[in-house]
């Protein structure tokens, strides 16, 4: 039987990830990214094995969310979020990575459906240093972790960052690491956390060197990004 390009992908990330955990036993999530990706090309992934997909466009996620009822997947919000969208987020997907603001965080726990189980969040650190990047710095992390690890309408299961665009990775190792020692002072402060959101196409090897226990891939399992469809 012939392999479709999509199921020979995620084959050899999937390999890859047992190399690069090198007998870890840690249980790591694999996040199929599929923003600009047609509900196909999910329904195609799903077969393959994805449960865990991720997407940064509200509108189009909606719609791919809907096309796909009647798959069993678990659907991560990993783009920016705007206060705006809250309901629409809240409402609509079991993981959001960007969490950022104190406003968000209320925006988010305000409007979860009473009748769903809390929202899962990762709070975003900026390790990189980069203006381009959302997050908190390291620093203010476990404040913002407080406030959130309070709101009735969502669960804080960890951390999310992005490493720098960069070929050299021990600079990426670096910023991973950043995030990771982060995590560890806050489960010191009495706050528990189980999830290190890191690691994508590019980088997700380094990530996983430090720790990661969630990584975001989109180019390596769909290829190149078709063209976003309208939001």
């Amino acid at each position: 039987m012939i392999m479709s390009p999509i199921a020979a992908n995620l084959q050899a990330i999937r390999r890859r990830i047992s190399e690069a955990l090198q007998g870890d036993s840690r249980a790591v999530t694999l996040v199929a990214v599929a923003k600009s990706q047609p509900p196909a090309a999910l329904a195609e992934a799903f077969e393959a094995g994805v449960r865990d997909f991720g997407e940064s466009y509200v509108q189009e996620a909606l719609a791919k969310i809907a096309a796909l009822r009647g798959v069993d997947a678990r659907w991560h919000f990993i783009g920016h979020v705007q206060a705006n969208k809250a309901r629409d987020i809240a409402g609509a997907f079991d993981w959001v990575h960007g969490v950022d603001r104190l406003k968000v965080a209320q925006a988010l726990s305000k409007a979860r459906p009473e009748a769903r189980a809390p929202l899962e969040v990762c709070i975003q650190v900026n390790i990189s240093g980069e203006a381009t990047k959302g997050g908190v710095a390291p620093g203010e992390a476990l404040g913002l972790a407080r406030e959130v690890a309070r709101m009735p309408g969502l669960r804080l299961r960890g951390l999310m960052g992005m490493a720098s665009f960069t070929p050299d990775t021990a600079l990426q190792r670096g910023q991973f690491h950043a995030l990771a020692e982060t995590r560890r002072a806050i489960v010191a402060a009495g706050i528990p956390m189980d999830t290190l959101s890191m690691g994508m196409s590019e980088d997700f090897e380094a990530a996983l060197a430090e720790g990661a226990t969630l990584v975001r891939i989109g180019r390596a399992i769909f290829g190149e990004r078709g063209k976003r469809q309208a939001a």
